[in-house]
């Protein structure tokens, strides 16, 4: 059966943060994941995942100053030295946490850049990154995102993100899947989820329109949960979607898969 993650960056931010992983376990929720873990120390989010019995399915690498609008620097080549700190960082973080796989936010591509300077780079970052993260048997992930929500995103298609991958060659290199950016950016979502299966280490989920959850829009979600199951996909499905209202009241998505609290 699917497993699915709580985004605790999106789910319970009525919450202060280290509250929500408590209220995610009491959920039925078995699994974490959020954007960053750098704003905390490592030990304090390893003992709230110990406590309440929950696995750190997924973090990012570190993304530049998030706060003043960046979404990635893996593309800037006046950042590559900021870059490879970053990943340091993020093996820290997540050997500390348990967590096996890190995602890599590629970022939006200055006006007026270079493309084929930044893609030099990015191979070159993402080549860096998949072999320092092999080395501590961590999982590097690549996602694309669609451009109304990011508008200048690098990385906006599957074939875009598995043609990276070929040209880079490393086999630690995968998809991140978000079935909600590739709804609005390709569609043909349970075709293109099982032709590259091999490739797609991480799901996450919301509904279109709006980002809620699932049963809200146009995506007909029990159906790709079982297309899930049918064709094998053995990873986490992380739910990162806005709330319509409370998270709570919106959870009735999951009550078939739900399990029980397992508090220490």
């Amino acid at each position: 059966m699917v497993q699915f993650a709580a985004n605790l960056t999106m789910l319970y931010n009525e919450h202060p943060f280290l509250d929500r992983f408590a209220a995610a376990a009491d959920a039925g929720f078995r699994g974490v994941e959020y954007l960053f873990p750098y704003d905390f120390a490592a030990d304090a989010l390893a003992e709230k995942l110990r406590r309440h019995g929950l696995t750190q399915v997924l973090h990012n690498l570190p993304a530049g100053n998030w706060g003043g609008g960046e979404r990635g620097i893996a593309i800037l080549p006046d950042r590559v030295q900021e870059f490879r700190d970053g990943v340091a960082r993020a093996i820290d973080y997540a050997g500390t946490l348990g967590c096996k796989q890190v995602n890599c936010l590629v970022g939006v591509l200055p006006q007026g850049a270079d493309a084929a300077t930044a893609e030099s780079t990015l191979v070159g970052n993402l080549a860096y990154a998949a072999d320092a993260l092999a080395g501590a048997g961590i999982k590097l992930l690549i996602e694309p995102i669609n451009t109304r929500d990011i508008p200048g995103f690098y990385l906006n298609r599957t074939k875009q993100a598995l043609d990276l991958i070929a040209k880079i060659g490393s086999d630690n290199l995968y998809v991140q899947y978000d079935i909600y950016h590739m709804q609005i950016m390709e569609g043909d979502l349970a075709r293109t989820i099982e032709a590259n299966l091999a490739r797609i280490a991480h799901v996450q989920l919301a509904d279109n329109p709006g980002r809620f959850e699932p049963g809200t829009g146009e995506i007909n979600y029990p159906f790709l949960f079982k297309h899930l199951d049918a064709i094998g996909y053995s990873g986490w499905v992380g739910c990162e979607y806005k709330p319509k209202t409370t998270t709570d009241e919106g959870l009735g998505w999951f009550a078939p898969y739900k399990t029980e609290p397992a508090h220490a």
